[in-house]
């Protein structure tokens, strides 16, 4: 670990993570105009953004900075893979990894020549069908500042269990997920499981620092949430059934999504690999084909 990583890892255990993210929280929500003006401003400068892609591309329109970091697409900008066996992308970002679970282990990161793992167990909770993945599949998508910070449905499913898991609110990036044992189980996260045709379906919001606040539609915003404890949240009946390539949630500030399969659900793309860039309704994987 080199010096610069050892001290950013170092102040994320001392700093107030619940406290800092509550003020970044009030501060993305405000509407004064000359805050709001300062904050979408700088982040321009300090990014590259295609705004011709959204539907709104005027910055100024917009009512607070969260509004225009979670802004929406016009229509036809991220088409959906037109091959119905397609797994396709739920988000614009990176690939921090994927493949197959060893057991019900996750990889993390690789570090030198050794590698990190969490557990199912750790990752969703008190969830007694965990079991349904061990063996399976899982991609890890981060999102960084500059992505597009919606979430959608990589295939057609009916949501089965809506849990929202508290805990810590490290930063999610390359330096925190290589060393950092247990990111993603220890951030705060929502854990979607949906029914579908390829077989139980999971995809985990991880929240981080700065990201107190996830949304799934239908629901509102699940964090931040006043109860530090594990809750299920209650599903209308009949379960909600959300079609491939529609909207799924947000974060309000970004950070990580993961998906999990049943083993030998999917073949993942070549393409499709650590450090490539992906975006929200390409074809990541072919379903069916794992065993091919």
């Amino acid at each position: 670990m080199s010096l610069g990583e050892r001290a950013f890892v170092a102040w994320q255990h001392l700093v107030p993570q619940h406290a800092l993210t509550a003020l970044v929280h009030r501060l993305a929500r405000a509407e004064t105009p000359w805050l709001r003006r300062t904050l979408i401003g700088a982040f321009c400068r300090l990014y590259t953004l295609d705004l011709a892609e959204a539907a709104e591309p005027d910055p100024r329109r917009y009512p607070s900075f969260n509004a225009f970091f979670t802004r929406a697409l016009r229509s036809g900008a991220r088409p959906l893979a037109a091959d119905a066996a397609a797994l396709v992308a739920p988000c614009d970002g990176t690939v921090s990894e994927r493949g197959t679970l060893d057991g019900d282990r996750l990889l993390q990161a690789e570090v030198a020549a050794k590698r990190r793992w969490y557990t199912l167990a750790e990752l969703l909770g008190d969830d007694p069908h965990a079991a349904d993945f061990v063996g399976g599949e899982f991609a890890t998508i981060y999102l960084a500042p500059y992505n597009y910070h919606r979430v959608h449905m990589p295939l057609d499913g009916t949501l089965e269990r809506l849990v929202h898991l508290p805990g810590r609110l490290f930063s999610v990036n390359r330096a925190t997920a290589r060393h950092v044992p247990r990111l993603f189980a220890r951030n705060e996260r929502v854990v979607c499981r949906f029914r579908t045709a390829a077989g139980p379906l999971a995809v985990v919001f991880v929240g981080a620092l700065n990201v107190g606040s996830i949304r799934v539609e239908g629901f509102g915003d699940l964090t931040p949430a006043r109860t530090r404890t594990p809750r299920v949240l209650p599903l209308p009946q009949p379960a909600p059934a959300f079609a491939r390539g529609a909207e799924l949630g947000r974060f309000n500030l970004g950070s990580t999504v993961i998906l999990l399969l049943p083993r030998a659900a999917c073949r993942w793309q070549d393409a499709f690999r650590p450090g490539a860039a992906v975006r929200t309704g390409e074809s990541i994987a072919t379903l069916g084909a794992g065993a091919a």
